[in-house]
């Protein structure tokens, strides 16, 4: 792995951008770790910052001493349900009755505070409807909603709130609660892309497996069914007493077998060379471990219709390459951009040409590694070469990767030739 990138200590461990990964909680992914569960509560607990106004309202001193002390258990047993609705949602094992359970808490307790308390305590509302869209399925969430608000303005008007506060309130949990559903139907997607992206990187893996099933089918299937046909030969010929025919027989087995060992070798090796679908849907899946978007285009694995197997072999190591050194070296990386391109050589020569930079710290002062001294060994075996340096002014570190395009050969047209 190259060092190129290295802008932390050199006995870092290789696991340093997945334990960064681990920190920080994204959306509609599952928590795996005590410490993705204390992050995801921390941000929820921002949004109770509108309880300041209840809170507020309890501290002025317009409420008897019961008053305030039933207000101050009314909203800490309001904030423990929210916390603890965010943490059975956040559980693999979500338990829906629980939550029910919890957010019909949260709307009892909201209902009966605006009559001992007055209108300030009507916020309630507003986080009891953000907490009914989220356990609601999507196809009743507006009715919910709709009869959340009604219920806001019934205890409104029933404890003797102002109108227009009452519009105010009632409003504002609607609308909340709307915003929640949208925000519960865009992390579902987001869930579904990383579910599909996994997918795409699972077919990718078994097309290879299924081609050299094929090329092996193809290639022993042919070979034994020679040696079979040439192994009774030979057998009918030693009956016979023409032994001559029989070791011309035996001779021909000892060279299909030979070659059929080198065929095998060949397809082997062609399985193990990487391809560039494969390594994009690998890079996909290693930048989000790493929370590095991937910005590609999705035309790129079919930009260059002349790239030999070597020539895309290299290209796609490249990429790998220049993928891990993002993950392990990119301090501060946030995007990760891959782009296609050709370039002509002075003398005439075609080049496709595999650029990936990232908006990184950049390498600073350190030098190459062995990673990126052997992709540009690699690179020169097919007549290619590397470049490395900073991205765009001087931000980031940016890799580009060229290897020459061959000429594909036109077929002629059949109905044309004679």
């Amino acid at each position: 792995m190259s060092d190129a990138r290295q802008t932390h200590g050199p006995d870092e461990s290789p696991k340093a951008g997945a334990e960064r990964a681990s920190f920080m909680s994204v959306p509609g992914s599952p928590v795996e770790t005590r410490r993705q569960l204390v992050v995801k509560v921390s941000w929820m607990l921002l949004w109770m910052t509108y309880l300041a106004y209840p809170a507020g309202d309890l501290v002025s001193g317009g409420h008897s001493a019961a008053d305030r002390v039933f207000g101050w258990c009314c909203l800490a047993g309001f904030v423990a349900a929210y916390v603890l609705l965010v943490i059975f949602r956040s559980q693999a094992g979500m338990r829906p009755r629980a939550c029910r359970v919890i957010v019909a808490t949260m709307i009892v307790l909201a209902s009966v505070a605006p009559f001992v308390l007055g209108d300030a305590f009507l916020t309630l509302f507003i986080y009891a409807s953000v907490c009914v869209a989220i356990i609601t399925p999507a196809n009743y969430a507006l009715g919910a909603l709709g009869a959340m608000a009604g219920l806001t303005a019934a205890v409104g008007l029933l404890s003797g709130v102002d109108t227009d506060n009452i519009a105010t309130f009632t409003l504002s949990a609607f609308l909340a609660g709307v915003a929640m559903t949208g925000l519960q139907r865009l992390v579902a997607t987001m869930k579904e892309l990383r579910e599909a992206r996994a997918a795409v990187a699972h077919l990718a893996a078994s097309e290879e497996r299924l081609r050299l099933a094929r090329d092996l089918h193809d290639l022993l299937g042919h070979s034994l069914s020679l040696i079979t046909l040439k192994s009774e030969l030979a057998g009918r010929f030693m009956d016979a007493g023409a032994d001559e025919k029989a070791r011309a027989q035996v001779a021909d087995i000892e060279q299909v077998a030979r070659q059929s060992l080198i065929d095998v070798r060949e397809a082997v090796t062609g399985f193990r060379r990487p391809t560039l679908p494969v390594e994009l849907a690998a890079a996909r899946t290693a930048l989000a471990a790493a929370q590095v978007r991937l910005e590609a285009a999705p035309e790129l694995v079919d930009s260059w219709p002349g790239l030999a197997d070597e020539e895309a072999g290299a290209l796609a190591w490249a990429l790998r390459e220049a993928v891990t050194n993002i993950v392990r070296h990119g301090e501060g990386a946030t995007v990760c951009t891959v782009t296609a391109d050709e370039s002509w050589e002075e003398h005439g020569g075609r080049y496709a040409v595999l650029e990936v930079a990232d908006n990184g710290r950049g390498p600073g002062k350190s030098q190459p590694g062995n990673g990126l001294s052997g992709l540009e060994e690699r690179l020169a075996l097919v007549g290619g070469r590397l470049e490395t340096g900073p991205g765009e002014r001087g931000k980031g570190f940016r890799m580009r990767a060229s290897v020459p395009l061959r000429t594909v050969p036109v077929a002629p047209d059949a109905s044309k030739v004679g």
